[in-house]
């Protein structure tokens, strides 16, 4: 068995895999502890800080030359975990805030946004860094970092991406005392959503309420 485990004794705090993993894994255990909804109050502010402190990990493996694996396909790492659970939960906790609209190429002129949910968000990237600690845990190292920076880059890099920026604007609006508009009506099974829908003509549900049912603290 290889030394590659997480806190391994024979590692070196310093080396490069160790350290993006132990960010992976403090984004795993945190995310399925926020899941479980025991403190409502500080789900949001606390994902924004997991969040941040991931995409971190993402911008350095982002940076870092290609890594290549060591063999040419791919070893099964076993049975994907079931995230359909953890997803249900984030989007029972995040109901008031769940769904938000996103551009999902800013490169790509006249790209209209799209719906996107900040619980279907994070349970992506929650399987996307389970199936590559899967191989670190196995103690195919090289084989995880493959596929963190590949999946990085195709997609829970954007989808982290835009899920901080939903987590933002939910808390940015509360602490501004800023109206936050009500999201009735955006269906997440839309392909594509026009300025005219994303004008929401159900109203405006007040930052102060948002915060209230978050727990974020009543604004004045």
């Amino acid at each position: 068995m290889s030394d590659a485990t997480l806190h391994a004794t024979g590692r070196s705090p310093d080396d490069f895999a160790v350290q993006i993993a132990d960010q992976v894994e403090s984004f795993l255990v945190a995310v399925t502890e926020v899941a479980k909804g025991d403190e409502p109050g500080s789900a949001v502010p606390f994902l924004l800080l997991e969040v941040s402190q991931l995409l971190l990990a993402g911008g350095r493996l982002g940076a870092h030359e290609d890594i290549l694996p060591d063999e040419r396909y791919e070893p099964d790492p076993g049975p994907e975990p079931d995230v359909d659970d953890l997803r249900e939960n984030l989007a029972r906790l995040l109901e008031p805030v769940d769904v938000y609209s996103e551009v999902f190429d800013p490169y790509e002129p006249r790209k209209a946004p799209v719906p996107a949910r900040i619980s279907d968000d994070l349970a992506d990237v929650m399987a996307d860094l389970r199936h590559g600690m899967a191989h670190y845990r196995a103690g195919r190292t090289t084989e995880a970092l493959w596929w963190w920076q590949f999946s990085y880059f195709s997609n829970w890099g954007s989808t982290a991406s835009a899920t901080l920026r939903a987590l933002h604007s939910v808390l940015a609006h509360v602490r501004l005392n800023q109206p936050l508009q009500e999201l009735d009506g955006l269906d997440t099974d839309q392909a594509a959503i026009g300025d005219e829908t994303l004008e929401f003509e159900a109203g405006q549900v007040m930052a102060e309420e948002i915060g209230g049912q978050l727990g974020l603290g009543t604004l004045k």
